[in-house]
């Protein structure tokens, strides 16, 4: 081999087949939610800047092989220069029994709150609730975060944690409970304990008492020949209904609720597209009302 056929720049390790490859492409901001943008928000103040760089490279290429949550611990495997993937560890504390309950008691105290979890969405402020429990539902601080790569690296979090850091914000979007299974609590034990206290907050109506006297025979007015010329007058006023233009707590919130229905077989989600078309008709109805977008 001559010596110009030569080409020693260093490279990269290869992308392997079978990774996970993150859907946020070049030149867009990881986090497509408030949640999921709060997280990278983290990783923004907490992480070495060069390392991010890199760490998205990873993530965008698909060096993550592997990504498990579970309560208070992240596991996965990222592909990096040596032939064997390297083992990756990210702990979180969970609260405690008392912190949750707490929170929980907060949260269904508040009618937003309730109502956005309940369909699958994260409040955007859910962390008052927690904030009043004397928690924070997102890491504050670098040492709320415990990262361990085994990778030669002296950096830590290096850029295989920093890969998997994005890969965590994209599973945030699309499931915003994976931080409450991270801080100790999965969806269905969530729901059921906000189910729970909003059943016990709404005070039952008291049956009515059941009487023995027989009704008096009811008053039918005048006979209907007696008033055919007042026929099509209406009796009392028209009923208007009251309007309100404030928006809804959860905008397409049957939607939402129901689900996506069995022909729907696309890979944008059936309630967010919904959600964008009840947002379209509300401003166009205000445009018309009004003469002038909301």
């Amino acid at each position: 081999m001559n010596w110009w056929q030569y080409d020693s720049r260093p490279r990269g390790p290869r992308p392997p087949a079978n990774g996970i490859r993150a859907k946020t492409g070049r030149g867009q901001k990881f986090g497509q939610t408030w949640w999921g943008a709060r997280w990278a928000d983290v990783l923004d103040a907490l992480v070495d800047p060069n390392r991010l760089q890199r760490g998205r490279s990873y993530a965008r290429n698909g060096h993550v092989l592997s990504l498990d949550i579970e309560p208070g611990i992240i596991t996965a495997s990222v592909i990096g220069s040596w032939p064997s993937p390297y083992a990756i560890e990210i702990r979180l504390q969970p609260f405690t029994d008392e912190q949750w309950e707490r929170a929980f008691d907060i949260m269904a105290g508040q009618a937003r709150f309730a109502a956005k979890l309940l369909v699958g969405e994260m409040p955007q402020n859910i962390e008052e609730a927690f904030v009043a429990t004397g928690v924070s539902l997102f890491p504050e601080a670098e040492s709320d975060l415990h990262t361990d790569c085994s990778c030669p690296d002296w950096a830590n979090p290096c850029k295989h944690v920093a890969a998997v850091y994005y890969l965590l914000g994209e599973a945030f979007d699309d499931d915003p409970f994976l931080i409450f299974r991270l801080r100790g609590r999965e969806k269905e034990t969530a729901l059921a304990a906000l189910r729970e206290r909003r059943a016990l907050s709404n005070t039952p109506v008291a049956e009515p008492a059941v009487s023995t006297v027989a009704p008096a025979p009811p008053d039918n007015g005048p006979a209907l020949e007696e008033q055919l010329d007042a026929y099509w007058v209406p009796a009392v006023e028209p009923l208007i209904a009251p309007l309100s233009f404030e928006q809804p707590a959860v905008i397409a919130e049957a939607v939402k609720w129901l689900g996506p229905p069995d022909f729907w077989d696309s890979r944008r989600p059936f309630p967010q597209l919904f959600e964008t078309l009840y947002a379209s008709v509300a401003r166009a109805a205000l445009k018309t009302a009004f003469g002038e977008e909301a």
